[in-house]
C-alpha cells in the first residue's frame, strides 16, 4: 500500500517552496483574487496538457491500427483472390 501511495504522491505536483509572506499583508479580497488566478491558470494548464495527451494517444492508436492493417492486408488480398479464382 505504501508503494502505491508513494507512486500516487509522485504523480501529484505540490508546492514545496515556502512562500515567505505575512498572511496579513494581503486583504481577504486580494487572497481571493490570487486564489482565483492560480485556480484559473492551473485549470488552463490541465486542459492544455489533457488535449496534448489526447492527441498523442490518438496518434499512437492510429499508427497501431495502420500497422495492423498493413500486416494483414496481403493476407486479405490473397484470400480474396484465391476465393475468386476457385469460383472460376
Amino acid at each position: 500500500m505504501s508503494s502505491d501511495r508513494s507512486r500516487h504522491d509522485e504523480a501529484i505536483p505540490t508546492l514545496t517552496d515556502v512562500v515567505d509572506l505575512d498572511p496579513t499583508a494581503l486583504s481577504p479580497e486580494e487572497r481571493a483574487a490570487v486564489h482565483a488566478e492560480v485556480t484559473a491558470q492551473v485549470l488552463k494548464l490541465a486542459d492544455q496538457l489533457l488535449r496534448e495527451a489526447s492527441r498523442e494517444v490518438e496518434t499512437a492508436l492510429f499508427a497501431r491500427v495502420r500497422d495492423r492493417l498493413r500486416a494483414r492486408l496481403p493476407e486479405i488480398i490473397e484470400a480474396a483472390l484465391r476465393e475468386r479464382v476457385s469460383r472460376n
